[in-house]
């Protein structure tokens, strides 16, 4: 007797600037601006950060995808 186990691809949380840059149709070097600026916002609420990644979430809520 086997068991399957079917998984879901869930997108990553976090997305980097390529992908932003997609979304939004800028360049990359925009995109990496961007996430800059959402991050050091998300900074100021003393959150955690990574450079060059952004929460996927935080990201559609700000631009409103």
């Amino acid at each position: 007797m086997t068991t399957e186990r079917k998984f879901a691809i869930e997108p990553s949380r976090f997305i980097h600037a390529e992908e932003v840059a997609e979304i939004l149709g800028v360049s990359v070097s925009s995109a990496y601006r961007i996430i800059k600026r959402l991050n050091n916002s998300l900074k100021d609420q003393d959150k955690i950060t990574v450079a060059g990644k952004i929460s996927r979430r935080y990201f559609e809520e700000k631009v409103m995808l």
